[in-house]
């Protein structure tokens, strides 16, 4: 019987990839290293479990901070490739995690009005603390609000680790470049799709299996999906959508709009419509 030879194995498994990828991938930010960080954070916005008011310290909130400069670091490494230097990759990372770690408190104010308008869009939820400690859409939600701080610094890589562990906690996917307002909120939650480019106003409902998604890829000389154009739907303020309604393309839901279950909107919907 003819002995396995692991060690070709293993160099056929290193060498797939080619040398190219395995130089830059020693950049990337650590998914598991990332995801322990944005848990304990979260539990920081969150003020729960209890541990975190008998134990949280400003040293340990500085010691987070330390933890994801490093992670950012790596992401700034990655993004230059090369053509910039360490000293300044390191300078940019630590000005990121700065300005990230000062708007903890802001990210905090969204979440108490997205917890909020759980509360009160649910007449089950019996009291806030219910839809903040149990409610998919609030955790999601959280998760995203730190994601979407850092892609807004122009950050790869570690926004979508966190949006995409959420989505495996809670079966919602939140790209971390969709701009969402406050008092949002997502009631059972499962199959909801947001995409990059969506644009969500203040106090907006969706409920389960909604996705908001792009109607066409527009493809470039090469046949190649062209990048960085608007594709996704503007939800204005105090719409409704209910489930398993999908709405796409670069459309318009008009304020105070409510679209009901199992629709499918390729259109600009009016203000205080019901479909």
């Amino acid at each position: 019987m003819q002995k396995t030879n692991y060690k070709t194995i293993l160099t056929s498994l290193k060498d797939a990839f080619g040398k190219k990828f395995h130089e830059r991938a020693k950049f990337t930010p650590d998914a598991k290293t990332v995801i322990a960080l944005f848990t304990e954070l979260k539990d920081y916005l969150f003020q729960y479990p209890p541990t975190v008011r008998r134990f949280a310290s400003a040293t340990r909130l500085e010691w987070c901070a330390k933890k994801l400069e490093k992670q950012i670091v790596n992401a700034v490494c990655f993004q230059c490739d090369g053509n910039g230097t360490c000293t300044l990759c390191k300078a940019q990372a630590k000005t990121i995690t700065r300005r990230f770690m000062q708007q903890l408190p802001d990210i905090q104010r969204l979440l108490i009005a997205d917890v909020q308008a759980a509360f009160e869009g649910d007449p089950a939820a019996m009291d806030e603390i219910e839809p903040l400690l149990c409610y998919p859409g609030v955790l999601a939600v959280a998760y995203y609000r730190m994601a979407h701080v850092l892609q807004e610094q122009g950050v790869r890589f570690i926004p979508r680790i966190i949006t995409e562990y959420a989505h495996s906690l809670t079966g919602i996917d939140i790209h971390p470049g969709a701009k969402i307002g406050p008092g949002f909120f997502i009631d059972h939650g499962t199959g909801v799709v947001i995409g990059e480019t969506c644009v969500i106003g203040s106090h907006v409902k969706l409920y389960q299996g909604v996705t908001l998604g792009a109607k066409s890829f527009p493809l470039d000389e090469h046949g190649n999906p062209v990048k960085g154009i608007k594709r996704h739907p503007n939800i204005e303020d105090d719409v409704i959508i209910y489930a398993e309604t999908t709405v796409l393309g670069n459309v318009t839901i008009g304020k105070g709009a409510v679209l009901g279950a199992n629709k499918w909107i390729t259109k600009d919907v009016p203000p205080g419509a019901k479909i």
